[in-house]
């Protein structure tokens, strides 16, 4: 078995627009992870203990169950209560519900490390709770949890080859048809390895160039 470098130039398009599907299902799943995921972090700090369980069973069941699993039944189930949904778009809400039960986690741990005292401030100043969350609170919060959340990003870009268990067009199902119609799997397979090693490589070295820029704030 010798690699096809022709072979290898010819396939190049395809499976950068399977890259492309990737990157769009990345990022909007990991917006809405981010946004959910302060949701359900401000949901557990209601009064109501029973708003306050469910949304930790809630959260506890998404996070304990595999992602293909959840995958299946945004896409297969769903529509049989009348509910159908394109793959990419259930790729993105499941990725981002997934993994917006992790980001509630580090909310909640950023959120927790801001001192005490900040919180004394506000109620000394009598200011209104929306202000205090906005303006004092959710700032130092997420500010602290930055790096953390940018990992989760990182994870999520190596779990989008999932999506290929609905059909959606990303990086590893655009090597699977490319491989399938010329039979030659070596090539199309490495370089999906290599954009995923590429890519991976430098988002982390983003993280961790976060991590020493607040680390010193």
């Amino acid at each position: 078995m010798t690699w096809d470098w022709q072979y290898t130039g010819e396939i190049i398009p395809d499976l950068l627009r399977g890259l492309r599907y990737t990157v769009i299902a990345t990022l909007a799943g990991y917006v809405i992870a981010l946004l959910l995921g302060l949701v359900w972090t401000l949901l557990r700090r209601t009064p109501s203990r029973v708003v306050n369980q469910t949304v930790r069973w809630i959260t506890e069941f998404i996070r304990s169950t595999p992602l293909i699993p959840q995958l299946y039944f945004v896409f297969f189930v769903l529509p049989a209560w009348g509910l159908t949904i394109g793959p990419l778009t259930a790729g993105i809400i499941t990725l981002g519900i997934h993994y917006s039960t992790y980001t509630a986690e580090v909310y909640r741990a950023g959120i927790a490390d801001v001192p005490k005292g900040q919180w004394e401030a506000c109620t000394a100043l009598n200011l209104p709770k929306s202000r205090v969350w906005l303006d004092v609170i959710l700032p130092q919060a997420i500010r602290r949890v930055i790096p953390t959340l940018g990992n989760y990003l990182i994870a999520m870009f190596k779990d989008s080859p999932m999506l290929l268990a609905i059909n959606v067009a990303e990086l590893l199902f655009s090597a699977y048809q490319v491989g399938s119609r010329t039979l030659q799997f070596l090539e199309p397979i490495t370089v999906v390895g290599l954009l995923f090693v590429v890519v991976s490589v430098l988002s982390s070295i983003m993280v961790r160039r976060l991590e020493r820029r607040y680390a010193t704030h």
